[in-house]
Protein backbone atom coordinates (compact mmCIF):
# COMPACT_ATOMS: atom_id res chain seq x y z
CA UNK A 1 0.00 0.00 0.00
CA UNK A 2 1.55 3.35 -1.03
CA UNK A 3 1.66 6.28 1.56
CA UNK A 4 0.02 9.46 0.70
CA UNK A 5 2.23 12.51 1.83
CA UNK A 6 1.12 16.30 1.38
CA UNK A 7 4.16 18.50 1.42
CA UNK A 8 3.36 22.42 1.44
CA UNK A 9 4.01 25.29 2.57
CA UNK A 10 1.89 27.30 5.10
CA UNK A 11 1.37 31.00 6.13
CA UNK A 12 0.90 31.17 9.74
CA UNK A 13 -2.55 31.79 9.64
CA UNK A 14 -2.82 28.81 7.32
CA UNK A 15 -2.81 29.95 3.22
CA UNK A 16 -1.00 28.25 1.34
CA UNK A 17 -1.37 29.69 -2.19
CA UNK A 18 1.09 31.41 -4.38
CA UNK A 19 4.28 30.59 -2.15
CA UNK A 20 7.17 30.52 -5.27
CA UNK A 21 6.25 33.74 -6.82
CA UNK A 22 3.80 36.29 -8.20
CA UNK A 23 2.69 34.23 -11.61
CA UNK A 24 1.82 31.18 -9.53
CA UNK A 25 -1.66 31.90 -8.83
CA UNK A 26 -2.86 35.27 -8.83
CA UNK A 27 -6.63 34.02 -8.60
CA UNK A 28 -9.50 36.01 -6.18
CA UNK A 29 -6.73 39.02 -6.62
CA UNK A 30 -3.77 37.65 -4.62
CA UNK A 31 -1.02 40.03 -4.49
CA UNK A 32 1.29 38.45 -2.17
CA UNK A 33 2.71 35.54 -4.16
CA UNK A 34 6.51 34.59 -3.60
CA UNK A 35 5.98 35.14 0.39
CA UNK A 36 8.67 32.17 1.17
CA UNK A 37 11.35 33.59 -1.16
CA UNK A 38 12.78 35.95 2.34
CA UNK A 39 12.91 32.75 4.53
CA UNK A 40 14.09 29.79 1.99
CA UNK A 41 17.38 29.06 3.58
CA UNK A 42 19.65 26.14 3.48
CA UNK A 43 17.56 24.35 6.27
CA UNK A 44 14.45 24.67 4.64
CA UNK A 45 15.91 23.50 1.38
CA UNK A 46 17.64 20.55 3.05
CA UNK A 47 13.78 19.55 4.18
CA UNK A 48 12.43 19.49 0.94
CA UNK A 49 15.88 17.74 -0.23
CA UNK A 50 15.16 15.00 2.42
CA UNK A 51 11.51 15.15 1.06
CA UNK A 52 12.06 14.40 -2.06
CA UNK A 53 15.66 12.24 -1.97
CA UNK A 54 13.44 9.06 -1.82
CA UNK A 55 11.41 7.50 -4.23
CA UNK A 56 7.96 9.11 -4.82
CA UNK A 57 4.92 9.41 -7.57
CA UNK A 58 3.19 13.13 -7.93
CA UNK A 59 -0.28 13.64 -7.48
CA UNK A 60 -1.17 17.11 -8.73
CA UNK A 61 -4.10 19.21 -8.98
CA UNK A 62 -4.80 20.43 -12.59
CA UNK A 63 -3.07 24.28 -11.60
CA UNK A 64 -0.18 23.03 -9.97
CA UNK A 65 0.20 20.61 -12.55
CA UNK A 66 0.25 23.16 -15.52
CA UNK A 67 2.96 25.38 -13.76
CA UNK A 68 5.00 22.62 -12.77
CA UNK A 69 5.19 21.29 -16.34
CA UNK A 70 6.11 24.75 -17.69
CA UNK A 71 8.92 24.70 -15.53
CA UNK A 72 10.67 21.82 -14.96
CA UNK A 73 11.38 19.96 -17.82
CA UNK A 74 13.65 22.11 -19.49
CA UNK A 75 15.36 23.23 -16.06
CA UNK A 76 16.99 19.92 -15.96
CA UNK A 77 19.88 21.47 -13.96
CA UNK A 78 18.14 23.07 -11.46
CA UNK A 79 18.12 20.91 -7.74
CA UNK A 80 15.32 18.63 -7.31
CA UNK A 81 14.41 18.44 -11.31
CA UNK A 82 15.80 14.72 -11.50
CA UNK A 83 13.25 13.88 -9.28
CA UNK A 84 10.34 15.76 -10.80
CA UNK A 85 10.94 14.97 -14.09
CA UNK A 86 11.17 10.87 -13.50
CA UNK A 87 8.19 10.64 -11.19
CA UNK A 88 4.76 9.29 -13.04
CA UNK A 89 2.55 12.40 -12.38
CA UNK A 90 -1.19 11.95 -11.72
CA UNK A 91 -3.26 14.66 -12.45
CA UNK A 92 -7.05 15.16 -10.96
CA UNK A 93 -8.80 17.29 -13.32
CA UNK A 94 -12.58 17.97 -13.85
CA UNK A 95 -11.86 18.19 -18.12
CA UNK A 96 -9.74 15.84 -20.53
CA UNK A 97 -6.59 18.32 -20.45
CA UNK A 98 -3.30 17.89 -22.78
CA UNK A 99 -0.61 16.26 -20.37
CA UNK A 100 2.53 16.91 -21.80
CA UNK A 101 4.84 16.50 -19.53
CA UNK A 102 6.58 12.86 -19.88
CA UNK A 103 5.32 10.32 -17.45
CA UNK A 104 1.90 12.42 -16.88
CA UNK A 105 -1.64 10.23 -16.33
CA UNK A 106 -5.10 11.57 -15.73
CA UNK A 107 -6.66 10.25 -13.11
CA UNK A 108 -10.13 9.15 -14.57
CA UNK A 109 -13.20 9.16 -13.11
CA UNK A 110 -14.10 10.03 -9.56
CA UNK A 111 -10.90 11.49 -7.92
CA UNK A 112 -11.74 9.67 -4.45
CA UNK A 113 -12.06 6.33 -5.76
CA UNK A 114 -9.21 6.86 -8.52
CA UNK A 115 -6.31 7.96 -5.69
CA UNK A 116 -8.02 5.55 -2.91
CA UNK A 117 -7.25 2.68 -5.86
CA UNK A 118 -3.71 4.47 -6.59
CA UNK A 119 -2.94 3.88 -2.93
CA UNK A 120 -3.51 0.11 -2.88
CA UNK A 121 -0.97 -0.57 -5.90
CA UNK A 122 2.51 -1.60 -5.51
CA UNK A 123 4.86 1.41 -5.58
CA UNK A 124 6.63 4.44 -4.37
CA UNK A 125 5.06 7.15 -1.89
CA UNK A 126 2.47 9.73 -3.50
CA UNK A 127 3.48 13.41 -2.71
CA UNK A 128 1.30 16.52 -3.28
CA UNK A 129 2.32 19.55 -3.99
CA UNK A 130 0.40 22.50 -4.16
CA UNK A 131 -3.02 21.79 -5.35
CA UNK A 132 -5.01 23.56 -2.91
CA UNK A 133 -8.43 22.51 -4.25
CA UNK A 134 -7.33 18.65 -5.05
CA UNK A 135 -6.00 18.87 -1.55
CA UNK A 136 -9.51 20.03 -0.16
CA UNK A 137 -11.19 16.78 -1.40
CA UNK A 138 -8.14 14.78 -0.28
CA UNK A 139 -8.99 15.77 3.44
CA UNK A 140 -12.45 15.35 3.56
CA UNK A 141 -11.74 11.99 2.55
CA UNK A 142 -9.60 11.03 5.00
CA UNK A 143 -7.15 10.23 2.30
CA UNK A 144 -3.52 11.52 3.84
CA UNK A 145 -1.30 9.49 5.61
CA UNK A 146 1.54 12.21 6.57
CA UNK A 147 1.50 16.19 6.41
CA UNK A 148 4.72 17.51 5.76
CA UNK A 149 4.48 20.95 6.48
CA UNK A 150 6.39 24.24 5.78
CA UNK A 151 5.29 26.91 8.05
CA UNK A 152 6.81 30.34 7.68
CA UNK A 153 6.95 33.20 9.99
CA UNK A 154 3.86 35.81 7.88
CA UNK A 155 0.38 36.42 8.33
CA UNK A 156 -1.13 36.85 5.02
CA UNK A 157 -4.76 37.63 5.47
CA UNK A 158 -6.67 35.71 2.77
CA UNK A 159 -5.40 33.14 0.28
CA UNK A 160 -6.18 29.37 -0.90
CA UNK A 161 -6.00 27.91 3.29
CA UNK A 162 -5.13 24.00 3.23
CA UNK A 163 -7.13 23.35 6.05
CA UNK A 164 -10.24 25.28 4.12
CA UNK A 165 -14.24 25.51 4.85
CA UNK A 166 -16.11 22.50 5.91
CA UNK A 167 -12.33 20.50 6.63
CA UNK A 168 -13.41 17.34 8.57
CA UNK A 169 -12.04 17.38 12.03
CA UNK A 170 -9.33 14.95 12.71
CA UNK A 171 -6.28 14.96 15.23
CA UNK A 172 -3.08 15.30 14.16
CA UNK A 173 0.62 13.70 16.08
CA UNK A 174 3.41 15.67 15.83
CA UNK A 175 6.42 12.98 14.35
CA UNK A 176 8.94 15.53 14.33
CA UNK A 177 9.78 19.27 14.16
CA UNK A 178 12.65 21.66 13.46
CA UNK A 179 13.27 25.52 13.21
CA UNK A 180 15.17 27.58 10.27
CA UNK A 181 17.57 29.98 11.07
CA UNK A 182 15.09 32.12 8.85
CA UNK A 183 12.22 31.13 11.73
CA UNK A 184 10.39 28.41 9.22
CA UNK A 185 8.82 25.44 11.00
CA UNK A 186 9.71 22.24 9.41
CA UNK A 187 7.37 20.02 10.62
CA UNK A 188 5.66 16.19 9.85
CA UNK A 189 2.35 15.36 11.08
CA UNK A 190 0.44 12.05 11.15
CA UNK A 191 -3.55 11.60 11.91
CA UNK A 192 -4.47 10.68 14.94
CA UNK A 193 -7.82 9.59 14.73
CA UNK A 194 -10.83 11.82 16.29
CA UNK A 195 -10.31 15.05 17.72
CA UNK A 196 -10.15 14.84 21.45
CA UNK A 197 -11.94 16.98 23.72
CA UNK A 198 -12.52 17.83 27.78
CA UNK A 199 -13.13 20.34 29.90
CA UNK A 200 -10.74 22.47 32.82
CA UNK A 201 -14.28 23.36 34.45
Amino acid sequence: MRQLIVSTFLSLDGVMQAPGGPEEDPSDGFSLGGWTHPYFDEQVGAFMGKTMGVPFDLLLGRKTYDIFAAYWPTATEEEGAKPLNDATKYVASRGRPELPWERSQLIEGDVVAGVAALKQEDGPELQVHGSADLLQTLVGAGLIDEYRLLIFPVVLGSGKRLFGDGAVPVGLRLVDSATSGSGALMTTYRPAGEVRTGSFA
